[in-house]
């Protein structure tokens, strides 16, 4: 049997920022595949343009040049208006600090993206909001304000925002990054149930090699340069 084509596939990216009177390219002619439902981790020192592909993927930032395809859409041919449309169609977001609204409840903060999906009765909103709150083990905290969740917790909301949309992809920035062990156990969890229960395809970005240990597959970014990673076996679970 063969195996089913890529979800993620990259062809040549390149993206080059003009710093001051300098030009700088994170990410150079990179090739990258991934598979539907596949849980990958990169690593890389910083400024190795990490996060600058996680945006390109996301659909955050344009590649210079290439093709960067998700799906059956080419990232790099959309303007940015029809980038943020398939981001919040196709897309979540999970970020190291939670970007959570302060005076908004948790309920509210994942419902956040929900306003703006078109045609999506009140009744049907909510019930989204309480089983992705439900699906992070959040569903006694709905109405507790992020000044009152512990870190882990504010992160666990963080990743039910981000798939309250119940997109294809998930990205994620460190997201394990500020958090204890026990927290970010719980979180990378949570990421490879997505992926392994759900086929959500999970792309994460991480200095933590025992993060990246919890992913099907970790890939070192180093000059523009994609590397398969040696995690040692003693970090792993």
């Amino acid at each position: 049997m063969n195996p089913p084509p890529p979800f993620l596939r990259c062809r040549g990216l390149t993206k080059t920022y003009q710093k001051g009177p300098n030009r700088v390219t994170p990410l150079q002619s990179l090739d990258l595949e991934v598979a539907p439902g596949e849980f990958l981790a990169l690593m890389g020192p910083s400024g190795s343009g990490k996060t600058t592909l996680l945006h390109c993927i996301a659909g955050i930032d344009h590649p210079s040049s290439g093709e960067l395809w998700v799906g059956d859409s080419n990232l790099a041919a959309l303007d940015r208006a029809q980038l943020t449309r398939w981001r919040a169609r196709y897309c979540g977001y999970v970020f190291q600090l939670y970007h959570l609204v302060p005076i908004l409840s948790a309920f509210e903060n994942v419902e956040l993206p929900l306003l703006l999906t078109k045609g999506l009765r009140r009744t049907e909103r909510r019930e989204r909001v309480r089983a992705a709150l439900a699906r992070v083990g959040l569903a006694d905290r709905a109405h507790h304000r992020p000044a009152e969740l512990s870190g882990g917790q504010e992160q666990r909301v963080a990743l039910a925002r981000a798939i309250v949309t119940d997109p294809e992809l998930l990205v994620a920035d460190e997201p394990t990054g500020d958090l204890d062990r026990e927290a970010a156990r719980q979180v990378l969890d949570l990421l490879h149930e997505l992926a392994r229960d759900n086929g959500k395809t999970v792309i994460m970005v991480t200095h933590d090699p025992r993060a990246a240990a919890e992913a099907d597959r970790c890939l070192h970014l180093e000059k523009g340069r994609l590397l398969e990673a040696n995690i040692p076996a003693e970090v792993a679970r």
